[in-house]
């Protein structure tokens, strides 16, 4: 590290952005292998107490211990998967409204076409003829696409099983190997390194967890006193979607907004709308702040520029890994000298201590050099 920071400039510039592109390259051609990876690492680490707890109390072995606490991790989220697929199955009834609605709204819709933009009906219905060809003409490459994504969705769930049990297995050993890699005057940063990395990812997943049933437990609240169908399918579907940042909750406005005008009236839409901007609001401002960015000490910026970079690196799966790979990102930062710096533009802007903190071990580090 010492003969790189040697280097010019220029030198040093043209290696950070090759190493760049590099890792980047790499994280986009073996998605398959590197987003099932960090998930399996994510899940390993918040089942690793769990784990232990079982080595320690019950006396199980490691390969058992690991078995069961995955088990009943995975067990939860089927549970989870059951429950909303039992509700969706009830979806169907109303599906003939549904489609009435969407008929009655076409019909207006064309109507304010025709009065406002003067295009008559017979014009309109050619177009929507010539779309619907070029849609059917497309239903097989369509179809295609489905499919792929049904098996990439069951390949990175094996996966992600395969990757967090031999993670739980093997966590001594690959803390054994990081520290091979390092001098024995780096074992303790190596391993206050690995014991932050496992309490902040944990709390943060729990922290998560507890937003996801918080705001899924206020949606439920509004949509039953409005008066809203499934309105117990509908809270599981925004707790879920809330997860992913800035995007999450317009979308469940859509899905919600779309089946409350299909079994309801446009009044309850108007009601659901205000009551999930409400909703957003409280969560925004006080339970992400108390239960999940205490957990994760990043900038607001930094964070948005992270999930959306995710979204395009890995898809939906890159927006959820953003958050916890960056506050991973942060604690390795804060603990290399070299690195500070870049841990110091991760966090928040209003911890000035920080700063001259930083700065007078720069400036006493570039004295001894």
């Amino acid at each position: 590290m010492t003969k790189f920071l040697a280097l010019p400039f220029y030198v040093k510039l043209a290696c950070t952005l090759i190493s760049i592109i590099a890792i980047v390259y790499i994280a986009r051609v073996g998605q398959v292998i590197i987003v099932p990876f960090i998930l399996g690492s994510l899940f390993a680490l918040l089942l690793t107490p769990l784990g232990g707890w079982m080595e320690r109390r019950l006396k199980m072995p490691r390969i058992l211990a690991s078995l069961i606490s995955l088990l009943l991790f995975f067990t939860l989220l089927i549970g989870i998967v059951v429950l909303l697929g039992s509700q969706l199955t009830n979806l169907k009834e109303d599906w003939p409204a549904f489609e009435r609605q969407v008929v009655q709204g076409m019909e207006v819709f064309q109507d304010w076409i025709s009065q406002n933009l003067h295009i008559n009906y017979s014009d309109q219905m050619e177009y929507l003829s010539d779309t619907l060809t070029k849609s059917v003409s497309r239903g097989t490459a369509i179809l295609g696409v489905a499919l792929l994504s049904m098996s990439s969705t069951f390949i990175l769930l094996v996966f992600t099983f395969l990757y967090t049990f031999f993670i739980l297995v093997y966590r001594r050993h690959i803390v054994r190997f990081l520290l091979l890699l390092n001098k024995d005057q780096h074992h303790n940063i190596v391993l206050d390194i690995v014991s932050q990395v496992q309490y902040v990812v944990k709390r943060y997943l729990i922290g998560l967890f507890l937003q996801m049933i918080i705001v899924a437990t206020m949606t439920f609240i509004a949509l039953t006193a409005i008066g809203v169908k499934y309105s117990l399918m509908l809270a599981i579907f925004t707790g879920f979607f809330n997860v992913l940042p800035y995007v999450g909750i317009f979308l469940s406005m859509l899905i919600i907004a779309l089946i409350t005008f299909a079994t309801s009236s446009f009044m309850h839409v108007i009601l659901v709308l205000i009551a999930l901007v409400v909703i957003h609001f409280i969560d925004s401002n006080f339970v992400v702040p108390k239960i999940v960015g205490s957990k994760v000490q990043v900038n607001s910026m930094v964070a948005m520029m992270a999930i959306f970079f995710g979204e395009l690196l890995w898809g939906i799966s890159g927006m959820f890994l953003a958050i916890p790979i960056l506050a991973i990102c942060k604690i390795v930062f804060d603990r290399i000298f070299e690195l500070k710096p870049w841990g110091f533009l991760l966090g928040e802007d209003d911890d000035k201590d920080s700063y001259m903190k930083l700065k007078k071990e720069i400036c006493e580090r570039n004295s001894r050099l």
